[in-house]
């Protein structure tokens, strides 16, 4: 009976420094890979894509009155609601129902084509699947207004 304990004790020694060996090596490489894969995101994004979100989930119940009203100054006096409402029909209605929606990227910007320089301004790109058209990318463009809050000022479906 001795002997077998003594052998699990030396096996039990053995095994611990390789345990120890492998717990350190696994946090030093956590340590030294962690801060490049894990980064906190900027509020300003997190505020960016929340109102694109709210936006585009208005948008997939083909609500064109309601989308037209919820965008921004901008967005309305460019696109007048008959255009918008015929823009739906033509562009996002044959895609279907909404399966999946992911951010891709999201960027901010003093100028961006065809807008005034100064603005702050945030271009939100999603990757999306609709039940007839499963690859899509939605181009949501959104600026900061003089209530200092998020408004949709352009939507790129492809």
């Amino acid at each position: 009976m001795r002997a077998v304990l003594d052998r699990a004790r030396r096996r039990a020694l053995v095994l611990f420094p390789s345990f120890v060996l492998s717990f350190v090596l696994s946090f030093v490489l956590c340590a030294a890979v962690a801060p490049n894969a894990v980064h906190a995101q900027d509020p300003r994004a997190a505020a960016a894509q929340r109102v694109a979100r709210e936006w585009l989930a208005i948008v997939d119940k083909y609500d064109a009155e309601a989308s037209w009203k919820a965008a921004g100054e901008r967005f309305r006096k460019a696109t007048p609601p008959a255009l918008w409402l015929e823009t739906i029909k033509r562009d996002r209605e044959p895609r279907g129902a909404l399966v999946q929606r992911t951010v891709e990227s999201t960027g901010f910007g003093n100028t961006a084509a065809d807008l005034p320089e100064g603005g702050s301004y945030a271009l939100v790109r999603f990757r999306s699947a609709f039940a007839n058209y499963p690859t899509n990318v939605e181009d949501v463009t959104l600026e900061v207004g003089a209530d200092y809050a998020w408004h949709v000022i352009g939507y790129v479906i492809r």
